[in-house]
């Protein structure tokens, strides 16, 4: 399978909504509206994934909410509560450095600071609200604040490399 035909995890069914086959989405993606933008889904149940038409799908709240192709009610809905929500990759938008990176980019990447010690590879990311945190694992964890100029201070996705301004002590 090719980077473009990737699967990346971009949300999950977490709810049902009402009784004429609509669900609650929890989306990943920032805006969490861009997820509406994205179709078909691919849903993922038992271990396999479906690819299912959005009929229709809509912000409600402080969430959205969903009608899948096939549920016509509560019933036919709840199959999916807690199912995985991919997007193949090609189906996104070119990552643009000047608007940031998709996660799934940097993660296998590998981290050395200025004084080029190897810190280690990205294993994930977390959104903390200020900004989000590189989890780095290596000889040990590091947690690396992803805040360009003052500790990022190069992605280069060619060379898979993350060039960061932070000592190995910390």
């Amino acid at each position: 399978m090719s980077d473009a035909d990737s699967l990346l995890i971009v949300g999950r069914i977490n709810g049902l909504f009402g009784v004429k086959g609509w669900v609650k989405v929890y989306s990943y993606t920032r805006p969490m509206t861009n997820l509406l933008q994205y179709r078909p889904w691919q849903l993922k149940q038992d271990h396999t994934w479906h690819s299912i038409a959005v009929q229709q799908a809509a912000e409600h709240g402080k969430g959205l909410i969903a009608l899948i192709e096939g549920c016509d009610d509560r019933d036919s809905a709840a199959r999916w509560l807690g199912a995985e929500i991919g997007v193949f990759r090609h189906q996104l938008p070119p990552s643009n450095p000047e608007e940031g990176y998709y996660w799934s980019d940097l993660i296998g990447l590998q981290v050395i600071n200025q004084a080029q010690q190897i810190l280690g590879q990205v294993e994930s990311l977390i959104e903390t609200g200020a900004n989000d945190v590189l989890v780095v694992q290596g000889e040990r964890e590091r947690l690396i604040p992803f805040v360009f100029e003052h500790v990022i201070l190069q992605v280069d996705l060619e060379a898979k490399l993350i060039r960061v301004a932070w000592d190995s002590d910390f």
